[in-house]
């Protein structure tokens, strides 16, 4: 029990310490990690527990979606920021649908792209953070289309 209260005091401090870029990142990885667990929950016998396991942890993902969907800034982002924003949109609607049928499939898919979008995102961190100059046009793009820059 100890050590979920380190566990939570220790995600409290690096989500208000973190910067912008690797909060995005922590995002991704909070909305994945929900949507596993979420597919673990197919494999429960019991209908209830079942049910609530894919249900809360559906939900979890869908809201982080719409925090990241809600800081998109769209006049800064320009077409960049209006394609995720679709996107965004879209894992939404998969998700919601896949927990209102409690079917894998949508899930799989948003997964699947979030876990592209979200490697990407690592990559450009890891690039900018190697460089003393400032970052490339194409990644202030994607800074500022997700709100971080």
């Amino acid at each position: 029990m100890q050590a979920a209260t380190y566990l939570k005091s220790y995600r409290q401090v690096a989500t208000q310490t973190a910067p912008p870029g690797q909060l995005v990142l922590m995002l991704f990885d909070g909305a994945l990690s929900s949507m596993g667990r979420a597919m673990t929950g197919f494999e429960i016998a019991d209908p209830k527990e079942r049910n609530e396991t894919i249900h809360n942890n559906l939900q979890k993902a869908v809201d982080i979606i719409r925090v990241l969907n809600g800081s998109l800034n769209l006049e800064a982002g320009g077409k960049l920021a209006q394609t995720l924003r679709g996107l965004y949109n879209y894992f939404d609607e998969r998700i919601v649908e896949s927990n209102l049928r409690k079917r894998r499939e949508g899930i799989t898919e948003v997964v699947a792209h979030m876990t592209e979008l979200r490697n990407a995102w690592e990559t450009m961190l890891g690039k900018r953070g190697q460089e003393d100059t400032a970052y490339s046009g194409t990644e202030h793009a994607v800074l500022s289309a997700l709100g971080a820059a």
